[in-house]
């Protein structure tokens, strides 16, 4: 009896999977660039290059939190006194730079772009340039 067990034992079954790592990395790099070519939600353009880092320098800074107030500085503003309050500071600004004042716009992620293009089209009025500041982080 006990040989008949041995032999048993001697021809078990084996699976091979030496071919398995191979399909394995045939499909995983398929995937792969099928994944990079089929985005359809892809919008190509062409971004603008530069050797150096140019900013702008601050002439003043409009700010609007989210309860979708103005602060000029760290003065709270109404709207309809934004551009008399803007007026004068441009104005000392570009006579004694010489350079287009500029006004950076420091908006909270939920004021409405409706808010923020009111501040463009009073600084287009005034003729400076706006900056809008973002996050660099990207969130």
């Amino acid at each position: 009896m006990q040989l008949r067990n041995r032999r048993l034992r001697a021809h078990e079954a084996e699976v091979s999977t030496d071919a398995l790592n191979d399909i394995l990395f045939i499909l995983v790099m398929f995937f792969l660039i099928v994944s990079t070519l089929a985005n359809p939600n892809v919008i190509r353009l062409s971004q603008p290059k530069s050797k150096s880092d140019t900013k702008a320098k601050q002439t003043v800074v409009v700010s609007i939190d989210a309860n979708q107030q103005y602060y000029v500085g760290t003065n709270k503003v109404a709207i309809d006194q934004l551009k008399a309050e803007l007026a004068p500071v441009l104005a000392r600004e570009s006579t004694t730079a010489g350079e287009t004042p500029s006004i950076v716009i420091n908006a909270d992620k939920s004021v409405p772009v409706d808010d923020v293009v009111a501040v463009m089209r009073i600084a287009r009025e005034l003729n400076a340039r706006t900056v809008l500041s973002v996050d660099n982080k990207g969130q």
